[in-house]
């Protein structure tokens, strides 16, 4: 695959190579026990990313000025943003062996953000690492290094599925920064 000189960092990410089925076993069996909380994962999630990477909540204008970590968590527009990205990792995992079904999903997903809501692709990457930090530690008896494995794998096939959207729709960059 070609690329074009000064496209974003991100860029430089490659493929992984699909999910073996016993990745895909663990990332279901792993799923299951993490969705049976979801709502309270995803807003774990949601308030890591914005605590630890303020910059995120500039898309969120429901919730871009809340400082304090107690009040973004009382926010029902943070809690059903939440729910959205909980049902989409969701979805997801249910279509694992839908290649179809998770291609289109994700492309649904990066038009959105990219021509819609205007989000930097590096925040999908960033959230990536947000989720795995939060799954690991929320769950530590179900995510194991081999479990975190195959979540790192379908995370990456999700960047650079949502990345390859991005560049599709003719997405550029409208920051100076790196990420």
């Amino acid at each position: 695959m070609e690329r074009m000189q000064g496209e974003g960092e991100v860029d430089h990410l490659e493929q992984p190579s699909p999910l073996t089925d016993s990745e895909k076993v663990l990332i279901q069996d792993s799923w299951a026990k993490v969705f049976q909380t979801c709502d309270d994962v995803g807003v774990a999630i949601l308030i890591r990313l914005f605590v630890n990477f303020p910059s995120s909540k500039q898309y969120f204008s429901q919730f871009k000025h809340i400082e304090e970590a107690e009040e973004l968590e009382r926010s029902n527009q943070l809690r059903s943003h939440a729910r959205r990205v909980m049902n989409a990792i969701n979805t997801l995992v249910e279509n694992l062996d839908n290649s179809d079904k998770v291609a289109s999903v994700l492309k649904l997903l990066g038009k959105a953000h990219a021509l819609r809501h205007k989000v930097d692709p590096v925040y999908f990457k960033i959230l990536s690492g947000v989720i795995l930090e939060v799954l690991g530690e929320e769950f530590p008896e179900v995510v194991t290094p081999e479990v975190g494995a195959a979540w790192t794998k379908l995370l990456a096939t999700l960047c650079c599925s949502i990345r390859a959207t991005y560049k599709e729709v003719g997405w550029t960059k409208l920051s100076t920064s790196t990420g």
